[in-house]
């Protein structure tokens, strides 16, 4: 079995964060079979076509079942993606019982009929008219399928979604319709209301019904296409040479024309019968019993509470809470220990990844390719953004003096650069001469406010995994002496909580970045009134 929907294998979704790299909505056609009740992935037909192909062609459905049938085991899923799913699954069909909701009804005897038949069909009509225009309505005007006369009081179950959208919206039916409604006062006010409603959706859904009229087959045999295929008959000799208008030629023209009504109308096994015909069709092979109708009336069961439609803040945050709590599984908050030293190198893997036009990698696992430094790269970078050239810079900040300056200088500039290329200067000497720029730039800003923001490591002590770099520290005590260097781990954690105090338990960077690599940090206690 193999399940999607217009977002393709919506089922992948759950496991997301556990699939493999190769596989994306672009090439998961005819990959994704439940087989023997467990969850199996087709991979790529090549191995070296698993890092990302896009024009990877899908499988057919025959090739998919005979890859399925000889290969399941190997084929099987990976624990993690199937563990996923299965939680997002579990509990159903049952589960789906949690999410009725059983109202009353005071709807045409028609309708009633039509939902004992089909309950189904209540979802069609409930977004007919919750996505009604004014073009739908005017069908609401006579209610020529579904008039007011004949109605009787009856339990319909929704879901709760369907219910919602039903009993939320504010409407008030067209005078003309017949459907008036009795005082809001009224014991049975929410029963009229939601039928009157109801009785909407259904008309409008029988209003767009595709109504079969005496000229539509030959309205089909008008256009090119069937211009087409009569010529294309005639070429291949379809008509064996009988004469156009004799008996054995029109018999043989009327099999051609329903050959290709029948093609160019799409067949009900492949797209469902439109609802609007479904219920004509029940309509005139159902029995309407309107007493039997009533007498069920008068008994009828107990409508569902539906308080559910009212959510405090607080229910909400606990409904969020809950939602959290499942999607990652863990001990109970209090019991969390909170380690600040992973919070620091889930930041550091983070920084180290790559991030492409769909996003940064998330550091999952431990195994990470290293970081590789192109020397030459960067310093011609470097140069770039520090040895700008006069038509780099912009004139507007230059005065008239210092633009002649510049002129008169440029070919002196020139001259140093050719002299800097015939050099080349080795790797090791650049870098050099990197680090004693910087540390030139570090004694500047030592005593400077910027200098002073940073914590730097205390003597004798180590931060965690304390950084070997050489971006200087800033002890606001030091004189032109060694520079202390910075706790590259104490700053990060501190800007990272402070980031976080700030967004006063919203959603934020901090928040957002961290819980993507799975760290979460506890609610901030201090500013809790």
């Amino acid at each position: 079995a193999r399940i999607d929907d217009n977002d393709g294998e919506f089922l992948l979704i759950e496991a997301a964060d556990f699939l493999p790299k190769w596989l994306n909505p672009e090439n998961s056609d005819n990959r994704v079979f439940f087989y023997k009740g467990e969850l199996h992935l087709i991979p790529l037909s090549e191995p070296h076509e698993q890092e990302c192909d896009l024009s990877a062609a899908a499988p057919t459905i025959s090739q998919a079942l005979a890859l399925l049938s000889t290969r399941s085991e190997e084929l099987l899923a990976a624990e993690p993606i199937r563990t996923a799913v299965y939680k997002r699954i579990s509990g159903y069909p049952e589960k789906i019982q949690a999410s009725f909701h059983r109202a009353h009804c005071y709807l045409p005897a028609g309708i009633v009929a039509v939902l004992r038949q089909r309950p189904s069909l209540v979802a069609a009509a409930v977004q007919a008219f919750y996505l009604r225009d004014p073009a739908d309505l005017r069908a609401c005007r006579s209610f020529q399928t579904f008039p007011p006369d004949k109605r009787v009081m009856t339990v319909v179950t929704f879901t709760k979604c369907l219910y919602a959208q039903l009993v939320q919206q504010k409407f008030v039916p067209d005078r003309r319709s017949g459907y008036m409604l009795p005082l809001p006062s009224h014991p049975q006010y929410k029963a009229y209301e939601l039928g009157m409603k109801l009785a909407h959706g259904f008309e409008i859904l029988c209003s767009k019904c595709s109504k079969v009229s005496p000229d539509s087959k030959r309205n089909v045999l008008r256009g090119p296409l069937w211009e087409r295929f009569l010529s294309s008959l005639k070429e291949k000799n379809y008509f064996k040479g009988q004469m156009e208008g004799s008996a054995k030629y029109m018999e043989l023209l009327h099999m051609a024309e329903d050959y290709f009504q029948q093609s160019v109308t799409k067949p009900e096994s492949s797209v469902e019968v439109s609802p609007g015909d479904e219920i004509l069709t029940l309509l005139q092979t159902t029995t309407i019993d309107l007493k039997e109708f009533e007498r069920e009336a008068a008994s009828l069961p107990p409508e569902d509470d539906d308080s559910w439609l009212e959510i405090t803040p607080d229910d909400l945050d606990q409904m969020l809470k809950e939602a959290r709590n499942e999607s990652l599984p863990s001990a109970n908050e209090e019991e969390q220990k909170y380690d600040l030293e992973a919070v620091a190198e889930s930041m550091k893997a983070f920084v180290s990844k790559v991030s492409t036009h769909e996003g940064a990698e998330m550091p999952w696992s431990s195994d990470e390719s290293h970081v590789t430094f192109d020397v030459d790269s960067f310093t011609k970078a470097l140069d770039r953004i520090l040895g700008a050239d006069s038509e780099e810079l912009d004139s507007d900040d230059l005065d008239e003096e210092e633009e002649f300056d510049f002129l008169d200088e440029d070919d002196e500039d020139l001259d140093a650069e050719n002299q800097r290329e015939d050099r080349k200067e080795s790797p090791n000497e650049l870098i050099g001469s990197l680090k004693s720029y910087m540390n030139e730039m570090d004694r500047e800003l030592a005593h400077t406010n910027v200098g002073k923001s940073f914590t730097a490591q205390k003597k004798g002590a180590s931060s965690v995994n304390a950084t070997t770099s050489q971006s200087a520290g800033l002890d606001s005590k030091a004189e032109d002496t060694e520079l202390t260097p910075v706790d590259v781990d104490m700053n990060l954690v501190a800007n990272l909580l402070e980031s976080y105090s700030a967004q006063s338990g919203l959603a934020g960077p901090t928040s957002n970045i961290l819980q993507s690599m799975g760290v979460r940090l506890p609610d901030n206690a201090d500013h809790i009134g």
